[in-house]
This record gives structure tokens, sequence and C-alpha cells, in this order.
């Protein structure tokens, strides 16, 4: 057997009984440099391990992870949610309009489906249950929403992506994810809105519910609107880079939480910090030993001979490109954005120069795509988040889910035939794109 496919065979069964996506990619890599180097080369190991993550730009992600759980734990969300019912008020299907919206806007701060997903279903999923929703209904629906956070910057997935490829303007990545992000919110959105409308939910409810005014809703949701507006105005002026603009997002969102909100206490920013602390070592860890695994791939050429051999079905960019989507959505359905941004990142970038596609444009086809898998079953990690808020089982949810699948994929295919949807903006800021 050849040490490629050892390699990959080795890394496919640690998966399927159950051990850690990072564990499997640092027994894989081993294995493969043992079969196809020397086992004189597992002296290696440390050094590809602590290169994998010593990068500057990754600072930023346990930074932003940390965002995320600050402005979900200071009460953001439902000030949100106040704001945007004092804009649409109560009609049908306009609890809808409220979720959808207030997901887009967390995704501007966090950068974290998960931590969107809880934060929002924690405030919505009892008025949208009060006013006539399926819960199953609501918590996929929260969760597509909340997988926006991997397109609309900062998103963590797309942090990884510009350090995986050389020379890639990390700044350039970020606007290219704003109006794809917006456009899969819309795809959301309408059939939400519609299908509400179509079965009267919210028009049966007998409670009249006031209202809130918008000035003062206006107000109490500034603190909140305005981090957006730091993290990308800083970007934008150049007056900080976007390693710095997490560290300005958790001095912000600790600043509202003590200050404005007054929501935090010294027990519970210990918490979070002690949340951060997990959440980020397991990422860094699935880097680290992602490593291993890639060090190993490029030196035995695994890599571009599974590009070559992909190259081989077809010489059609559009045909293989489609064939790269399906695989990537199935792949989502089973792992999480990180591990398939390490896992097959490698594979794709023989296959991004051989057809010219343009880098930035991209990754953004790959992040919507693993967007969808956030809420898609059996993985689904935002899904898993919601239900269990609402309190229902993951299987109730599989056919609205399918649903929002179909719906934000045609939004991927629209960013597909039109990459100026993702380019134009980065194009029109400056920013490099080439």
């Amino acid at each position: 057997m050849s040490p490629d496919l050892l390699m990959l065979l080795s890394f496919g069964l640690c998966l399927i009984i159950g051990m850690p996506v990072a564990y499997s990619l640092g027994i894989g890599g081993a294995i493969g440099i043992i079969a196809g180097l020397s086992p004189d080369m597992l002296a290696t190991l440390g050094t590809n391990t602590y290169n994998s993550v010593a990068k500057y730009p990754l600072i930023a992600i346990p930074l932003f992870i940390l965002t995320g759980i600050v402005f979900e734990r200071v009460g953001v969300a439902a000030s949100l949610v106040t704001f945007a019912q004092s804009i649409i008020g109560q009609r049908p299907g306009g609890l809808t309009l409220v979720a959808v919206m207030v997901c887009l806007i967390m995704a501007g701060m966090s950068g974290s489906g998960p931590a969107d997903a809880a934060a929002v279903a924690m405030v919505m999923l009892p008025s949208m249950t009060k006013a006539g929703y399926p819960r199953p209904f609501s918590a996929t629906m929260i969760a597509a929403s909340a997988s926006t956070a991997i397109l609309i910057p900062p998103s963590i997935a797309l942090i990884l992506y510009s350090v995986m490829l050389p020379g890639m303007d990390l700044r350039a990545l970020f606007a290219a994810g704003l109006f794809p992000g917006i456009l899969a919110g819309i795809s959301i959105l309408i059939p939400c809105y519609l299908i509400a409308r179509l079965r009267g939910w919210e028009k049966g409810t007998t409670e009249k519910v006031e209202r809130p005014p918008f000035r003062k809703s206006f107000i109490k949701a500034l603190p909140a609107l305005f981090a957006p507006v730091i993290i990308l105005g800083g970007l934008r002026s150049g007056l900080f880079t976007p390693t710095e603009a997490a560290a300005v997002a958790v001095a912000y969102g600790l600043f509202i939480g003590v200050v404005i909100y007054r929501q935090l206490t010294w027990r519970s920013l210990f918490d979070m910090l002690n949340e951060a602390a997990k959440l980020s070592g397991i990422i860094l860890l699935i880097i680290a030993l992602a490593g291993i695994f890639a060090w190993a791939g490029t030196t035995l050429g695994t890599f571009t001979k599974l590009a070559d051999a992909m190259l081989s079905i077809s010489d059609n960019s559009w045909v293989l490109l489609i064939l790269i989507m399906v695989l990537v959505l199935f792949a989502g359905m089973l792992l999480d954005a990180i591990s398939i941004y390490l896992i097959l990142t490698p594979v794709l970038i023989p296959l991004i120069n051989h057809f010219e596609w343009n880098p930035i444009w991209f990754g953004i086809l790959l992040a919507m795509n693993i967007a969808i898998g956030q809420f898609t079953p059996p993985v689904a990690v935002n899904l898993l988040v919601t239900t269990k808020v609402a309190n229902i089982r993951l299987e109730h949810t599989f056919g609205w889910a399918i649903l929002f699948m179909a719906t934000m994929f045609s939004a991927l295919l629209i960013v597909m035939i039109f990459p100026g949807i993702a380019l134009w903006l980065p194009e029109y800021l400056g920013f490099a794109i080439d």
C-alpha cells in the first residue's frame, strides 16, 4: 500500500472510530511520515506543530472567541431584539424579520455562529413560541441565520483561510464576505417570512404586544450597533490590523458590559475567560496537529496527487467547481469549519492555481458552503445549540434544515455565477484582490 493511501486511510479510520479530529490529523500525518519517509523524520513533529500555530494573525482567533462570549453574556442580543421590534412592529412574520436581522448584526461582532445562535435563541425562542411558531422551525431558522457569522466579518474561519494562503490580505477577505453574508441572510429571511404569513403565525395571537419606542430602544442598542462600525471602520481606515481589531473588540465588549449594560461581574469575567481558553485551546490544538498532516501530505506529494486525480475527472472549471462545492457541502455536515479548511485547503490550492480562480472569491464560496453545514445534521453545531435551548430533539428539525439548505445553496450559486458580489467591495475599498 502506498504511503499516501496509508496516511489517508489512517486518518479516515481514526475519524470513523470516533477519535477527535485533532488527534486523527496528527496520527494520520505521523503514519504517513513513517511509511513514506523515515521514522527518523518524526523528529520534525515538534517543529511542525510549533510552526503551525506560531503565526501572528492566529492571535486574533482566541480574541474574537472571547469577543463573541462577551457580547453573548452582556445582554447585547436583548437590546438588539428590542430595537428590531421597534422598527418592524407586530405583524405576521415580523418575528422572523427580527430574528434574522439580529443574527446578521451579531455576526458582525463575534465571528462565531454557535455563540450568536445561543444568544439569539435564548431571547427569541420564548416570544416566537408564544406567537405560535413551531419550536423546530424557530430553532432551525435561528441556527441557519447565525451561520452567516462565518461570512460576515470578523470571521474566525476566514482568518484561518488567510493564514493558509500566503500573501492573502485578510482585510480584503473580510470585506468580500460582507455582501455574500447579507445575501445568505436574505435567502433565509424570504422563505421564513412567506411561510409565516401563509400559515398565519403571529396573526392568531390574542395578546397585543406593545411596540417598543424607537428612540429609547435605539439609544439602548447603540453601543451594540457601534461594535461592527469600530471593527470594520478601524480596519478600513488602517487604524489597526485585524489582530489589533480583535483586541479592540474585546476591550469594547468589556467596557459596554461593565459601564453601559452593567451585566458583568468578576465571577462572570472569570467564567468567560475560562470558556474562551477552552475553545481556543481546542481550535489551536487542531491547527497544531494539522501541521503534521499538512507537512506529510506536502512532502509525500499526496495533495498534488489528489488534485491531479480531481483534474482527471474533468478539465472544465465549472464542472470541477460544482464537484468541489458538493464535496465541501457533505464535509460540512460531518466536520467543523476549522477542520474542513485545514484538511481541504492544501488539496484545493493546486486547483485554484490551475484554473486561476480568484482565491478571495473561492474562499468566500467555501465559507458559504461550510455555513450550510453548521445547521445541517448530523453534526450541525448551530442547530445543536438552538435545539438545546428549545428543548427539542435534533431530528424534529430535519425538514426545515433541508429547506434552508436549499435556499442558502441558491445564494451560493448566485455568488458563484457573479463573483463581483464578493469582489466589488474589497476592490472599491482599495484592497488587493489578486
